[in-house]
């Protein structure tokens, strides 16, 4: 039986899936690292030229597994053990390949973090784009804090990061997070269309294409330290948990 990652190439093309429908492809600890797994063997790969990453059973990801929130705060602190979201987006920071996102259904919290960093993005028109972390009393991850002022504009990163507001499909398209919109159940079929076409381009020339488009790779890693920071403070605070517990308490009933 497959597991809640699933790795498929495709002539040059990888397809990272998350499949975790009973809890809406919320990520655990170890689905962080299968997927940070197969982004950074990728690197080394010249048969693997463009990335994909999706979400199956009509939803794209739930963002983090909250439960993996109680579990930090009562934890002791290790600055040397990275939590798993954090390798993850550390390997999408320093990953080279262009990555392509086929969202389906919601993408909250490190499902929209991630969707920032990716290069081109294809939402069907049920898709919508939020992060919660605000309402358990938390700040952005994963350099949202930078890209999405740069993406979208400050107001709307206020309206989405601050307030916890969601965007649809269309507002995402005309907020520049979203490349193109389709019906449902057609992201991952375009994607694959864009996938050949990225791929039937110079590697070297897409390299270097990218790289002069993007932020710096240092100032998103800085950007990331500082999140992380204030995150770890968060996180520890009573009322943060105690907003978790009332989160995970509401869903059991």
């Amino acid at each position: 039986m497959p597991g809640p990652i699933i790795i498929a190439d495709d002539d040059a093309t990888r397809t990272i899936t998350m499949r975790r429908p009973e809890k809406k492809n919320a990520i655990s600890h170890e689905m962080f690292l299968a997927m940070s797994e197969a982004i950074n063997s990728a690197q080394s790969d010249p048969a693997i030229r463009c990335l994909i990453l999706t979400g199956r059973s009509g939803v794209f990801t739930s963002g983090d597994d909250v439960s993996d929130f109680v579990n930090e705060s009562e934890a002791p602190r290790d600055p040397a053990r990275p939590r798993g979201s954090i390798i993850f987006l550390r390997a999408l920071v320093n990953n080279k390949k262009p990555i392509i996102a086929a969202v389906d259904g919601v993408a909250a919290g490190m499902g929209t973090t991630m969707v920032l960093h990716c290069d081109y993005v294809i939402a069907g028109t049920t898709a919508s784009f939020f992060s919660p972390l605000i309402q358990y009393g938390l700040g952005p991850e994963g350099a949202s804090s930078l890209l999405l002022p740069r993406i979208a504009g400050y107001q709307r990163a206020f309206s989405l990061l601050v307030m916890g507001r969601a965007m649809s499909a269309e507002e995402a398209r005309s907020a520049g997070l979203v490349n193109v919109v389709v019906p449902p159940g057609h992201a991952i079929v375009e994607a694959q269309k864009a996938a050949r076409e990225i791929c039937a381009l110079s590697p070297e020339a897409v390299a270097i294409s990218r790289k002069l488009l993007k932020p710096p790779t240092e100032d998103l890693l800085r950007r990331m330290g500082q999140e992380e920071h204030l995150f770890a403070e968060r996180i520890r605070s009573p009322s943060v948990l105690a907003a978790v517990k009332s989160f995970l308490s509401r869903k059991k009933r």
